[in-house]
């Protein structure tokens, strides 16, 4: 005799607990994933932008007798190295300094002149030499003081032992195009449309000697003009040298 086993059907009631216990199990055991919180990081101080050429300015230092013994035309620009006192870093900054926010002065001796320029914070000060054995001159000290609001100190640098500008005594010295006067680590200075003369002034400026790089500019066109010049004359001469050769091959007989 086979033993049939019949099959029973579940409630309704069981199979929705059944489904309902199944899909709560299913929600609590999926994976869900961490959220991750990324650290605040202070960001790098940006870069400030590079100013355009300055502005030129005019400057004069005056004797005892109230004579003009130094005169300046220039437009300057500060290269600065500095601890910045918001993010504690060394940062570079570029500085114009502004003719007409410029205040002047100096002092004149037979071997020795200084140019002063101060606008607001920043004092810059030139310093002249001149050796009386060759009649030269030249900048031989450049020295800076600047307090600008993100510096953590006072900026003192400069260097007694330059020797850049150098011209004549009773000449200028010319520099047109940009020039970086490499001072110290943390401070250079650009020059543009510099032409200074501490020594023995007449009244006005007198004859400029141009500075290595005006000189430069002046030299190129005179090469690719010779170099022309040169060009046409091999080509007149081979032009010539042909036309003597055709001719001599139609002698009289």
């Amino acid at each position: 005799m086979i033993s049939i086993i019949r099959k029973q059907n579940m409630p309704a009631g069981a199979i929705f607990c059944t489904l309902l216990a199944l899909t709560i199990h299913q929600t609590l055991t999926t994976d869900v994933s961490p959220t991750v919180v990324t650290p605040e990081t202070s960001s790098p101080p940006a870069s400030p932008a590079t100013p355009g050429p300055p502005e030129r300015g005019s400057y004069n230092v005056t004797n005892a007798t109230d004579t003009v013994c130094l005169l300046a035309r220039m437009g300057l620009q500060l290269n600065i190295s500095f601890i910045s006192s918001s993010h504690g870093t060394t940062v570079q900054e570029v500085l114009n300094l502004h003719p007409n926010l410029i205040k002047f002065s100096g002092s004149c001796a037979p071997d020795f002149a200084t140019l002063k320029l101060t606008e607001d914070n920043i004092t810059l000060t030139f310093s002249f030499s001149l050796n009386s054995t060759s009649n030269k001159y030249h900048l031989s000290g450049l020295e800076l003081s600047a307090a600008l609001p993100d510096m953590a100190k006072r900026l003192d640098v400069g260097s007694t032992t330059l020797n850049y500008m150098v011209g004549t005594l009773g000449h200028s010295y010319m520099c047109q195009k940009e020039k970086t006067l490499s001072v110290t680590q943390d401070f250079s200075l650009n020059t543009f449309q510099l032409q200074v003369q501490p020594f023995s002034v007449n009244g006005d400026f007198g004859a400029a000697e141009e500075c290595e790089l005006d000189e430069d500019d002046m030299l190129i066109p005179i090469i690719v003009g010779a170099a022309l010049a040169v060009l046409v004359l091999i080509v007149i001469m081979a032009y010539l040298i042909g036309r003597n050769r055709s001719h001599a091959g139609y002698q009289t007989i």
